[in-house]
């Protein structure tokens, strides 16, 4: 016999798709509209009155300058679903959020969730250290011997890993190219490998205090980015290792550190497609600060610390050496040549990048940690 529903329940494979319909029903059904460029964000918008509403899941954030509008949204929410009203947001999805009016800054901090990790895998009482991995790190991915395997079986690399690679991805872009460089030995992790893992829950445990501080701002540009590659990184591939940052009052809201796709024959071949990497993450980020309310006039200010790479997103120079490259990735010169970025140099001890291309110094992190906003 077969039974047709009358409703989702909790727990059915379709249930989640079911319940962001309904969801999005009764948002659009009192005024608000779902946002182009993220379609987890609804916002109200009404003469001055904007009230913006992120969802995760069930979990529904209000942001406003309005109480009264926050108020309101929560009533009307309220005659459809059961609601329970936390107040001021102090803990969402993990994260600390705290907000100081008298200094205008809100930070954002996973100090309890780093105090779990080193708890869980018995890193809590160790050593702390100065740099996310050994300066200058090499680990190898050859097959680790039968010896080396049988020890790894009882060692929790991948949930290590998986730990925190969210911690990385959250608030913590100091960590992002140590965690996406172990991440490569997820397959076949050997004793070497673990050892950097602790490395990095050693360095944490010196900074488990380190949070993202966003500041009020005046600043006509509403946001930079860098971007920067390491040539070569990868010795087994051969490929280079490209990152990026963008930051917002004082502080980064994305970042990015990730393994090039292909090979580049020239240092000025991957700072390019590094910066085309970045250029996406820009054209993103003038979209949803629009659909926000903050249409951005004039281009948004991209530094390189590769002045060839510059020339090649601004004029066809060095044709000969770049024109093996995919059509793609001259979509940053068109977006330059219709103003949407404006690529600028900057010295190399200047670039807030490096630090998400490979294993740098103590001084390196010393630089970069403050230009991240982490305090």
């Amino acid at each position: 016999m077969v039974f047709r529903l009358r409703k989702s329940l909790y727990g059915l494979k379709q249930a989640a798709r079911r319940w962001n319909k309904k969801l999005r029903s009764v948002l659009e059904g009192i005024g608000y509209s779902r946002l182009r460029s993220d379609s987890s964000i609804y916002i109200y918008s009404k003469g001055d009155i904007k009230v913006i509403v992120p969802i995760f899941i069930d979990d529904i954030t209000l942001v406003s300058k309005s109480d009264a509008a926050m108020t309101s949204a929560v009533t009307e929410l309220s005659k459809h679903f059961k609601l329970r009203d936390l107040g001021s947001t102090t803990l969402l999805l993990g994260i600390q959020v705290k907000q100081d009016r008298s200094h205008h800054t809100i930070s954002l901090s996973q100090e309890h969730y780093i105090k779990e990790l080193l708890e869980r895998f018995n890193m809590d009482d160790a050593n702390p250290l100065s740099t996310p991995l050994a300066p200058g790190s090499e680990l190898s991915d050859i097959i680790p011997s039968l010896e080396e395997q049988a020890e790894m079986k009882s060692v929790p690399y991948l949930n290590a890993v998986g730990a925190l690679q969210y911690l990385a991805t959250m608030t913590r872009p100091d960590i992002a190219y140590a965690v996406s460089y172990l991440g490569r030995f997820n397959s076949n992790p050997a004793p070497a490998h673990w050892l950097a893992v602790k490395h990095l829950f050693r360095y944490l445990i010196g900074t488990m205090h380190y949070k993202l501080v966003y500041r009020a701002s005046d600043s006509e540009e509403l946001f930079t980015t860098y971007s920067d590659a390491s040539h070569g990184a990868c010795k087994a591939t051969g490929r280079a290792t490209g990152g990026y940052v963008t930051l917002v009052s004082g502080a980064a809201v994305g970042w990015s550190s990730k393994r090039q796709p292909f090979v580049t024959l020239s240092s000025t071949e991957a700072e390019f497609v590094a910066a085309v990497e970045a250029g996406k993450e820009i054209k993103w980020t003038r979209n949803i600060l629009t659909e926000f309310g903050f249409p951005l006039t004039l281009p948004s200010t991209l530094f390189v610390d590769n002045k060839s790479g510059i020339s090649v997103a601004k004029n066809p120079e060095h044709h000969g050496r770049m024109k093996h490259l995919d059509l793609r990735f001259y979509w940053l010169r068109e977006a330059v040549e219709e103003g949407l970025i404006d690529p600028l140099y900057v010295s190399t001890h200047e670039q807030v990048a490096d630090i998400l291309t490979k294993a740098v110094a103590k001084k390196v992190v010393e630089f970069a940690v403050p230009l991240l906003g982490l305090e």
